[in-house]
Formats: C-alpha cells, structure tokens, sequence
C-alpha cells in the first residue's frame, strides 16, 4: 500500500505530485528546495542556507512517514552553480556526515524559481 505525504505546497497539485511517498519499507521524498513552511524561499543568495533548509524540509516530510534522516540511503541533489559545492558540502555534512549515504551532486541550468540555488531528493529505507 502507498501513502503519499504531501507539504501543502501549491506545487504539488499545480503539477500532480506528492512530497513524498511511502511504500512498505521505502520513502522516495521528491526534490525539495528551501520554500519555508510560509511559503517564501529562506536563504536567498546562499547556498549553503539554502541546502540546510532544504534538508529540514526533508526531515520533516520524512517524519510524517515515520522516519529520519538516519533512514537515508541515498541524496540527489541540483544545484545551479557547481563553484558553490562546498558551502552546499558544508551543510550536508552537518546533517549527514555520521549517516554517509549515496550521494549525488549535479550542476543544471536553472530550477523552477531563479531565486531557488539548490534541489534535494532523497531515498529512505526503514530498518
């Protein structure tokens, strides 16, 4: 059975998606940016703000699956500048650097708001 968890995010029924979903043991949380709970971006200009937001937004849609961050076995992340990889390092490492999952780091042209420095997914296994 799946259970999708949704953000409340306009996005999510703007496009047809949930912010993650949950089947069995696995939790795919879809990419994620660093739109605050009231809907403004929180670190403009900063990547590594940007990332820590990010990851909290993960975590929390991770908790209503009923899992954490030390559930992540794998990270994808796009970032729109690849000069900026350590202020994005920094800040994954401060939520992931005991749990080392998989992970992925790519440099794209833009994402959906010229505002947004930086996209996360991520996969979850529950032991």
């Amino acid at each position: 059975m799946k259970q999708k968890i949704s953000s409340g995010s306009e996005w999510e029924s703007k496009v047809g998606y949930s912010r993650a979903v949950k089947t069995g043991n696995l939790i795919f949380v879809s990419g994620t940016t660093s739109i605050g709970e009231n809907g403004d971006i929180i670190g403009k200009g900063d990547v590594y703000q940007q990332t820590k937001q990010c990851i909290l937004n993960i975590k929390r849609a991770l908790k209503k699956a009923g899992a954490s961050l030390e559930d992540v076995v794998r990270t994808r992340t796009f970032i729109t500048d690849m000069d900026e990889w350590e202020a994005f390092g920094k800040a994954h490492r401060e939520f992931f650097g005991e749990i080392n999952p998989a992970a992925t780091l790519v440099e794209v042209s833009r994402l959906i708001h010229p505002d947004l420095l930086v996209e996360i997914e991520v996969d979850a296994v529950m032991s």
